[in-house]
């Protein structure tokens, strides 16, 4: 049994069932064609994103309290986003892996999903063994302005909601604002040997973009180094999508390795440079609403770089990242995600606690808003 399991079963919890994924955690829609996805309670034509879907809609669902998941590149904070809940991907090896099969062990982390911000802080309480008290800080939120151009949802139902849930709230200094892809491009400079024409991608996110394809190298490389000789000897039968990118793990040739790793280790750097001990980058969790189900043959190339893009700032910088949801636009769930250096977890998941209440009450007021009838006296409320 998983370290992980047995800490929270001593804690108190109950295990009630275990719950469907992508298969090799090697996806991010959430189908599984052997089993059966697990059906989004949001949007119910829409997938409930991957790699850990069912534990994400077991949650949102109401069928329990918390799960559990695995998160390398992005399987706890996209379902979460996809399914309207609280999601924690939690400081690289700040929670045990033991027990656990390995995808890309620099990546890998076990993180949960929960619908109330103390549940969510509760288990982390108890996986991170954190110290019961510690000094309180005050935060200091980096809006990651260039991130929140590329996102398909307006800044009204995400920026401005953030800026004023922490108006009223002691302990918050003003808000800043950078232009992140800028920030890495010139402090993580290992990332050069990785450049590219990006010129399909929005507002030149070529240093994300470029990170993002690090952080895939990176988890097939290690996807090969721990599984090849299983995947030649045994032959599973894989759905289409995942089966084509196991075998491009398997059977890519990787040269120049150690700048994966460095491009990693400056990143870390990087992150804890513009954060330090009380800052706090907020971005959107995705840019994209949910794919429908059942598309894949329609799957865009555009929508996994531009998801990779945001997703890969946590995993390559080994920091934690928590997702938060924010209502719906056009039908779907909408969210922000607060990321902090590594090591700040328990920071991290106080400040979504302290913020979480307000947060809500500026999503309902949003949402009021959108239903006043316009100057013209006409009413409006197609994107809520």
């Amino acid at each position: 049994m998983a370290l992980v399991l047995t800490a929270l079963l001593q804690n108190g919890a109950k295990c009630v069932g275990k719950t469907v994924m992508d298969e090799l955690a090697f996806g991010i829609t959430g189908e599984n064609k052997h089993y059966g996805t697990p059906i989004n309670p949001k949007v119910q034509s829409n997938t409930p994103g991957g790699s850990s879907s069912g534990s994400a809609v077991a949650v949102a669902a109401e069928f329990v309290d918390f799960a559990l998941g695995t998160d390398t590149i992005g399987c706890i904070r996209l379902p979460a986003s996809f399914c309207g809940i609280l999601g924690f991907r939690p400081s690289h090896q700040a929670v045990s892996t033991i027990g656990l099969i390995p995808n890309s062990q620099s990546l890998d982390t076990i993180g949960w999903f929960a619908r109330d911000p103390s549940v969510l802080r509760r288990v982390g309480h108890v996986l991170l063994k954190v110290k019961a008290v510690e000094p309180k800080r005050e935060r200091r939120l980096v809006f990651a302005d260039d991130l929140f151009q590329l996102s398909k949802v307006t800044k009204q139902k995400t920026v401005y909601v953030v800026s004023k849930a922490i108006e009223k709230l002691s302990g918050y200094q003003p808000p800043q604002h950078i232009n992140f892809s800028q920030y890495v491009a010139s402090n993580v400079p290992s990332l050069k040997a990785f450049g590219q024409n990006s010129s399909n991608l929005q507002y030149g996110i070529s240093a994300l973009k470029a990170l993002s394809s690090v952080m895939v190298s990176l988890q097939s490389y290690e996807f090969k180094t721990n599984h090849e000789e299983w995947v030649k000897n045994v032959k599973p039968r894989l759905g289409p999508e995942i089966s084509h990118r196991v075998l491009a793990a398997i059977n890519t040739k990787y040269e120049n390795v150690k700048v994966l790793y460095k491009v990693g280790t400056e990143m870390r750097a990087a992150l804890q440079s513009l954060l330090k001990d009380d800052g706090i980058l907020v971005i959107p969790t995705i840019v994209d609403p949910p794919p429908k189900l059942n598309s894949m043959k329609d799957y865009s190339t555009e929508f996994h770089d531009r998801a990779c893009a945001v997703l890969s700032i946590a995993s390559m910088s080994g920091g934690c990242q928590a997702c938060v949801p924010l209502g719906n636009d056009a039908g779907c769930p909408v969210s922000v995600s607060f990321v902090s250096c590594h090591g700040a977890d328990k920071f991290l998941l106080d400040a979504v606690l302290d913020i979480y209440a307000s947060l809500q009450d500026q999503v309902s007021i949003a949402f009021k808003s959108a239903l006043l009838p316009d100057v013209n006296g006409n009413m409006d409320a197609s994107q809520w």
